[in-house]
């Protein structure tokens, strides 16, 4: 059978309260009351995982991740929500936490980038239904206009799940 979701994610981090804090804050996530020594389980808003992300303490002696720059590694992570309403209210949270590095619209979905306390990565996004897909809906990497794309699918429809469509890959302003 093939892999077919990403059940959770594990992530190295200096202070494993402080980024707990951050992902309830910023994303919504809630603390799972597992025992395990220098670490936080944390489920997604709606999530019927048992966890969706770890978060494991390593000290504030741990170096910056390097991957991308000097090493390989993982670059990010992505959540998905339900609605434009719901990117919207984690752009104003990311925003108001100082942690918004970038917003892009990649045609069949619309992300937001943050960083967390560490500097690590993530994406959070909307993916474009399948159903609402036209012909002028390019695979691209432009600057996201959440308004714009609000009034276009409206506040409140429902995102797609996972892929909606591969489309040839077109790269516009980031």
């Amino acid at each position: 059978m093939p892999v077919f979701r990403l059940n959770h994610a594990v992530l190295y981090v200096r202070d494993a309260e402080r980024s707990a804090e951050f992902y309830n804050r910023v994303l919504g996530f809630e603390r799972i009351p597992l025992p395990f020594p220098g670490a936080v389980f944390m489920r997604a808003p709606g999530s019927t995982n048992d966890h969706d992300l770890g978060l494991f303490s390593v000290g504030d002696q741990a170096d910056n991740s390097a991957a991308g720059r000097t090493s390989v590694g993982l670059y990010h992570l992505a959540w998905e929500v339900d609605t434009l309403t719901d990117l919207a209210e984690i752009a104003d949270r990311l925003s108001e936490a100082g942690a918004l590095s970038g917003a892009t619209d990649h045609g069949t979905t619309k992300a937001l980038y943050g960083k967390d306390p560490d500097g690590i990565d993530f994406e959070v996004s909307w993916l474009v239904p399948a159903d609402l897909l036209t012909d002028d809906v390019e695979m691209t990497s432009r600057r996201l206009d959440l308004q714009a794309e609000i009034d276009r699918y409206g506040a409140d429809t429902l995102g797609g799940i996972g892929v909606s469509r591969l489309l040839p890959i077109e790269v516009g302003d980031a």
